[in-house]
C-alpha cells in the first residue's frame, strides 16, 4: 500500500471515529467540534482520492481552528459553565489527539518521500490541518478536564474578544 492509499484509509477511519464520537458526546460544543473535524477529514479524503485518480486537486485554504472558534463563540455562555465530562468523552478527546499526532507524523514522512509537486502540496496541507485539529482537541480536553484554568486560544481571545 502506498502513502496515498494509507492516507485514504486513515482519513476514512478518522471520519468514522469523529462521527461516532459526536453521536456519543453530551457536550454540545464537543459534538459540533467532532462533526466539524469529521467534515475536514471528508474533505481530506476527497483530495487524496482525486490525487490517486490523477485528477487535478484544489487545496482549499480552510482553517479548522477558525471554524471551530466560530462554534465556540456561538456557545460562549455555555462554555463558561463547568461541564461534567464523562470518562468516555475525555477518552475520546485523548484518542483524537493521538490520532491527529500520528496523522501529522505519517504525513511528514510521506512529504519527505513525495515525488510530485501535487503530492508535496497535499501532504504539507494535511500536516497543517492535522496540527490544527490536534490543538483544537487539546484545548477542548483542557477545558473539559479543568474548566477553571482553561484558556481558549491565546488568552481567551474568543471569549473576551
Amino acid at each position: 500500500m502506498n502513502a496515498l492509499e494509507v492516507a485514504k484509509k486513515m482519513e476514512t477511519d478518522a471520519v468514522k471515529f469523529y462521527t461516532e464520537a459526536a453521536e456519543k458526546t453530551n457536550y454540545g460544543a464537543g459534538k459540533k467540534m467532532f462533526l466539524s473535524i469529521a467534515e475536514d477529514e471528508k474533505r481530506h479524503l476527497v483530495m487524496i482520492s482525486e490525487l490517486i485518480k490523477g485528477m487535478n486537486i484544489t487545496i482549499a485554504d480552510v482553517s479548522p481552528t477558525k471554524r471551530v472558534q466560530t462554534v465556540f463563540e456561538s456557545m460562549k455562555d455555555q462554555m463558561m459553565k463547568k461541564v461534567a465530562a464523562s470518562k468516555d468523552e475525555l477518552d475520546a478527546f485523548r484518542i483524537a489527539m493521538q490520532m491527529e499526532k500520528e496523522g501529522q507524523e505519517f504525513y511528514k514522512k510521506s512529504l519527505a518521500a513525495a515525488v510530485t509537486d501535487k503530492e508535496k502540496a497535499l501532504f504539507k496541507r494535511l500536516i497543517e490541518e492535522e496540527r490544527q485539529h490536534y490543538e483544537i482537541f487539546e484545548n477542548t480536553y483542557s477545558h473539559l478536564s479543568d474548566t477553571g484554568n482553561w484558556f481558549l486560544w491565546e488568552e481567551r481571545g474568543v471569549i473576551e474578544g
